[in-house]
């Protein structure tokens, strides 16, 4: 502890979700005469909703302050000095400081800390291709990133968008353009689009996106962004096709923000993200803490260390830190993988392992398939679903689920995700007292459905 100073200073980088959760909670727990708290963002906001950043831009969500949480001022009322536009550029473990740098001013300084917050987030992937930095080339990570988008979108004549790659953001954004009235394209490299699902699956994805007059182009990589004289983005390549672009959206993913970190020696995992105890304790370092997209979890299915970048987690995160700094004590046991998305009305959902995530961590399943619908057949507007089930050989334990399907669908995964987290066998699951009434689901639910038969398979391959 600095004894220079009457309390302790509590310092967080990214003020975010993870951030600002973990500084509001440390800030519920300790009154500022114990604990001063002070939070740098390089942004323009504070604690909103990556997630709803494609629902904005389509649309759907008419006001970018509508995705705003709590704002700065909002924070800095609750004693938390909060500095926007203020830059992180060096960590000193050692000496317990971080170096800033004010992006506004220029102005560089060094702020002494106690206990220190990582809270630095994630950034789209962008690949190393010839202009991929051109100008209508966009990630999607931040509010600002929206907003330079949407910028794009009024200013530009043309109505051609390609995006590339099919995970959440790719297959969202590209509902989004649709809705802005774009002819839009999406290449993606792998065979189907969402990755998070087995190709099988993602067929089912595939129909739904070209329904909406979606392109989808498959097993296609690109290979570099054509521009005209003006600078500005003209056409997407890949090896063996051109494809004209007036805007581009980069939906390949997301890295974890870790360069700092990295720069500082803290302990990163095999995706990059920092690596941290149960208490969200940086491995090694008694006054550090990170969460949220910067970090890895434990996967309690595969017991293997993970980076899953979602809000859900950022919160609890925050939440965990924010006790343990606090003097405290909380934990953050590990997570299922479970995810939910839409394409126009067709609801994605998985949680849980796929088949070659089963495969890669050496564990042998069973895997099987059901069509079932929402609601009883017989009651009005009851429509399809698709749901896939991977039991471990032999014990039964439930290993992953997705659901492809229409109304209703998609939060049903919220019963496979709490039988996965309590550990539980396909055979268990068939037993499961769940609701049932004719408006919301058949006399057996599908997730039951799809449990009799995974149940059914594991016994007759013993």
């Amino acid at each position: 502890m600095n004894m220079s100073r009457t309390r302790e200073r509590l310092v967080v980088i990214g003020a975010d979700a993870a951030g600002m959760s973990a500084a509001s909670q440390a800030r519920r727990l300790k009154g500022p005469d114990e604990l001063e708290i002070v939070a740098f963002e390089r942004g323009h906001f504070t604690s909103y909703s990556a997630c709803g950043i494609p629902y904005w831009v389509g649309g759907d969500v008419t006001e970018r302050d509508r995705l705003i949480a709590r704002t700065p001022e909002e924070h800095r009322a609750r004693d938390i000095d909060l500095r926007l536009r203020t830059e992180v550029t060096e960590l000193d473990p050692d000496g317990q400081r971080v170096r800033t740098h004010d992006l506004e001013t220029g102005e560089e300084s060094w702020t002494s800390y106690d206990r220190l917050v990582i809270a630095t987030g994630a950034r789209p992937i962008r690949p190393d291709m010839p202009g991929v930095d051109a100008a209508g080339v966009h990630g999607v990570q931040t509010l600002d990133d929206g907003q330079a988008l949407l910028d794009t979108l009024e200013g530009t004549r043309g109505r051609r968008a390609v995006v590339v790659g099919a995970g959440y953001i790719g297959v969202e954004m590209a509902e989004a353009l649709i809705k802005r009235g774009y002819e839009v394209t999406v290449v993606n490299r792998g065979s189907e689009p969402m990755s998070a699902l087995d190709p099988d699956m993602g067929c089912l994805v595939h129909d739904a996106m070209e329904g909406l007059g979606i392109t989808m182009v498959n097993d296609a990589e690109v290979t570099k962004i054509l521009t005209g004289e003006d600078g500005r983005v003209r056409a997407v390549v890949t090896e063996d096709r051109e494809f004209p672009a007036d805007v581009v959206v980069l939906g390949i993913g997301v890295r974890p923000e870790t360069a700092l970190a990295k720069a500082a020696g803290l302990p990163l995992g095999p995706h990059g993200g920092i690596l941290t105890d149960r208490s969200m304790r940086v491995r090694g370092h008694e006054n550090i803490w990170s969460g949220g997209d910067c970090v890895e979890v434990l996967d309690l299915v595969s017991g293997q260390e993970r980076h899953i970048p979602l809000g859900t987690h950022a919160n609890k995160h925050g939440q965990v830190i924010g006790t343990n700094v606090a003097g405290g004590y909380a934990t953050f046991p590990g997570v299922v993988g479970t995810a939910v998305s839409k394409v126009c009305d067709l609801e994605i959902a998985r949680t849980g392992l796929r088949e070659k995530d089963a495969h890669r961590v050496g564990l042998r399943f069973e895997a099987v398939t059901i069509e079932s619908t929402s609601r009883a057949g017989y009651y009005p507007n009851a429509s399809p679903m698709t749901v896939k089930m991977l039991a471990e050989h032999g014990t039964g334990r439930l290993l992953g689920v997705q659901i492809v399907g229409r109304e209703g669908a998609g939060k049903r995964v919220d019963v496979a995700a709490v039988a996965l987290t309590a550990n539980m066998t396909v055979e268990q699951m068939t037993a499961l007292d769940l609701g049932y009434a004719p408006p919301f689901s058949p006399v057996w639910d599908p997730i039951l459905v799809a449990a009799r038969k995974a149940a059914a398979r594991v016994r007759g391959s013993m």
